[in-house]
């Protein structure tokens, strides 16, 4: 058994969102549940994973007035570079690291949802931005500035840096 499974507890009511989350679970399952010789591709599905997850977040909150520098886009940075780091190491022989990676994501993952995702999801819903097509339903509903922190979902700065996750 995983050491993290999907559940109704990680649905954030954003249909798509929900999907690409589910999608990571279960790619970081893999990668437990990876022998030596399928660790590493399994590691490699989930950068590349993880990269159209962050990027496809990232454009939402862009298109919805959030700061390029926000600290939810910057998490998402600090935690592929962690894991493309791990990767290296990986590839270097050091296989315990990346197993060690994957156990901290278990950690992270359901801290980062309930808190930068969650606002996220809340703000999109807010503003009626529907992430498949990506039409806005109410612009008015749009902050007049942009947001610079996370909708008070930065539950602490230690979330945001490599070592969180190393």
């Amino acid at each position: 058994m995983a050491a993290l499974e999907w559940s109704p507890a990680l649905e954030l009511g954003v249909a798509r969102m929900d999907d690409t989350h589910r999608e990571f679970v279960a790619l970081l399952a893999e990668v437990e549940a990876a022998d030596d010789a399928a660790l590493l591709p399994a590691w490699q599905a989930l950068i590349a994973h993880t990269q159209q997850h962050f990027d496809q977040e990232d454009f939402w909150m862009a298109a919805t007035r959030f700061a390029a520098g926000n600290c939810h886009s910057t998490q998402h940075a600090a935690v592929l570079n962690v894991m493309r780091e791990g990767a290296k190491q990986g590839a270097a022989g050091n296989l315990a690291l990346v197993r060690s990676m994957a156990a901290e994501l278990v950690h992270w993952f359901p801290i980062h949802a309930d808190s930068m995702d969650a606002a996220l999801a809340q703000h999109l819903q807010q503003v009626g931005y529907d992430p498949a097509s990506g039409q806005l339903a109410r612009p008015e509903a749009l902050p007049g500035e942009l947001i610079h922190g996370c909708s008070g979902a930065c539950a602490g700065d230690d979330l945001a840096t490599p070592a969180a996750v190393a």
